[in-house]
């Protein structure tokens, strides 16, 4: 059987006490029409106003649900309908839901990139629930950048929350293959470049990739995130990998309605799961996924949000050990419905927790119960999930660079990678920016070889801006013909999680900050040697000193509106590009209901 969330409540809350609920602030008592003054008697005239009895919602925990729905978002096209089995659930439980349209974060329009939007998210997040009448916030989200922004709001405003993953879409077809999102759209795509594939297969490609709602069912960030909020103990157990149409998705969307409320009875905020300990084991599920490398990002920014502190050297060391037991593309053979009905991410955890160290199954978690309960009794029933004897490979799946190209550091989905390019050094081949090098790259004037190191530049948080995902540079399509199917690409980019080949992202700092990678000249020799964390450019300092003195600072790419706050407070990517306001601690009052 595959696992199901578990949404009994813990009972009673702290000591056996009833915490006064937040929202009676602005209503005033249950039991005293004329209490609480004049703003009281506003607030439920309006309640009234809005078709509400007074005894639907005075004294009962107010639920916010955040739905990222909307009608250009196809992960998410289904959460229209799961917000009313989550208010099914609150109901149930005693609470009064009330739904909150937010920001929809769509990775497949919205440019130059949901990233450069995933700070406002968060900041819509956090003072929706800082400045209504809630207890307790339900987050729906799983399109790649909607769970980090929900979980960095949530964390900052403090409320009791737990977040709805949107899961998985259905896996893809086409001629009798199982095609994934992503993955294979870049496969198709470099196949139909060299010429062996023609313009009506690829328009059946095109029907057969994404088939029903839900994200990505690869292993991309969207997976990977959702993921990593299970692991925290931020969603409920078994939650993640669901396929969005399943009827086990609507049963945990009421589950967790059921759950939340019993979150703000026993006030338990995200800053009591998302501990250190949390945090290190989102980490050790990301690496042994074979996850997105966005996760680095995500992740460091999240624990910023709570002062917990957790950078790029604590990625690499946990990866180095824990192994990968996720058997799913793009670094494996599966996907995540073969994944969900292997037994979900409740039995890769148990695997893991076999390896001495790697999780920390006594700390607390959204479910009312420790982090153990969310795996103790969870079986794998299929071969998208590795036992820990049997690791699909021996270390994590993503590695930290460091070297004076990067001295902030960089990362690199190895696993993804062709082995043979994991230590090279070759010649690099400039563009310093991603409209050049769409322009450029087929352009046999570059004499790029299978040798070459392709170098994108201008594509960093700054840059994009907001550090779009074109780190997958594309390979040109005279060495698709002969075969080539990968090359070393650097970049201040990131990548999306379907991607791979030997890409190494997240530079930092970025070229558009002055990082080293500003200096780079095409014909310089540059070194990758994964094993030694290394990413080195081999020109002699004194050079590099006479071109740092030449480099003049690019112009802000916006200089209004949230452009220019983007740009003149994210921070880059070893520090999680949040805003640097917004990451540090400080002051930002509950406002007065009165």
């Amino acid at each position: 059987m595959t696992s199901q969330p578990d949404a009994r409540p813990a009972a009673g809350g702290a000591n056996g006490q009833a915490k006064p609920l937040r929202s009676a602030a602005w209503f005033g008592s249950p039991d005293d029409v004329t209490g609480g003054g004049l703003r009281a008697f506003s607030h439920r005239s309006r309640m009234r106003q809005l078709g509400y009895l007074p005894e639907e919602h005075l004294g009962k925990p107010v639920i916010a649900i955040l739905n990222t729905w909307s009608d250009i978002n196809p992960c998410h096209m289904h959460l229209r309908e799961r917000a009313e089995q989550v208010k099914r659930g609150v109901w149930q439980a005693g609470g009064f839901p009330l739904e909150f349209p937010v920001a929809t974060l769509s990775e497949t329009f919205q440019k130059p990139t949901p990233m450069l939007y995933r700070n406002l998210l968060s900041m819509e997040t956090e003072e929706l629930l800082r400045s209504y009448p809630v207890d307790g916030a339900v987050l729906m989200g799983g399109c790649d950048k909607t769970i980090p922004a929900l979980l960095m709001g949530a964390a900052s405003a403090g409320l009791p929350a737990l977040v709805v993953p949107s899961g998985p879409m259905l896996r893809g077809h086409h001629r009798g293959k199982t095609l994934g999102s992503g993955t294979d759209l870049w496969a198709y795509w470099d196949e139909f470049r060299a010429g062996r594939i023609s313009e009506c297969e690829m328009s059946q490609v095109e029907c057969g990739l994404a088939r029903s709602p839900g994200h990505c069912m690869t292993m991309g960030t969207a997976s990977t995130m959702t993921a990593a909020a299970e692991a925290m103990g931020m969603a409920l157990p078994g939650s993640s990998a669901i396929p969005a149409v399943d009827s086990a998705h609507h049963r945990m969307a009421a589950a967790a309605g059921l759950r939340i409320v019993g979150l703000v009875e026993e006030d338990i905020t995200p800053a009591a799961v998302m501990t250190r300990e949390a945090f290190e084991d989102a980490a050790a599920t990301v690496l042994s996924l074979g996850g997105s490398t966005n996760a680095l990002i995500h992740l460091i920014a999240v624990a910023g949000r709570l002062g917990v502190p957790f950078s790029l050297e604590d990625f690499d060391a946990i990866g180095r050990r824990v192994p990968v037991l996720a058997d799913v593309r793009p670094v494996g053979a599966h996907l995540m419905e073969d994944f969900y009905y292997a037994g979900g991410l409740p039995s890769l955890l148990r695997q893991l927790n076999e390896i001495p160290g790697a999780l920390h199954p006594d700390r607390p978690t959204v479910a009312g119960h420790s982090f153990a309960g969310y795996f103790a009794d969870a079986e794998i029933h299929g071969p998208a999930i590795r036992r820990h004897d049997d690791a699909l490979y021996e270390e994590g799946g993503v590695t930290v660079l460091h070297g004076n190209l990067a001295p902030g550091g960089a990362v690199i989905k190895h696993l993804a990678a062709a082995p043979e390019l994991l230590r090279h050094t070759g010649p690099a081949v400039v563009f310093d920016s991603y409209t050049q090098l769409r322009e450029g790259i087929d352009d046999p004037a570059h004499a790029i070889t299978k040798d070459t190191v392709l170098v994108l530049r201008g594509a960093g948080p700054l840059g994009g801006p907001g550090m779009p995902e074109y780190g997958m540079l594309p390979i040109p399509a005279y060495l698709l013909e002969k075969g080539v199917t990968d090359l070393v690409r650097i970049s201040d980019a990131r990548m999306s999680g379907t991607s791979y080949g030997t890409c190494v992202l997240h530079i930092a700092p970025e070229s558009h900050a002055g990082g080293p990678l500003a200096l780079v000249r095409t014909g310089d020799l540059i070194t990758l040697d994964v094993q030694q964390r290394l990413l080195q450019l081999n020109v002699d300092p004194a050079e590099l000193a006479e071109r740092r003195l030449a480099w003049r600072p690019p112009e802000p790419v916006s200089t209004r509106g949230y452009g220019a706050l983007y740009s003149e407070h994210v921070t880059q990517a070893d520090q999680g590009c949040d805003f640097d306001f917004l990451a540090s601690p400080g002051l930002n009052p509950v406002p007065d209901p009165h």
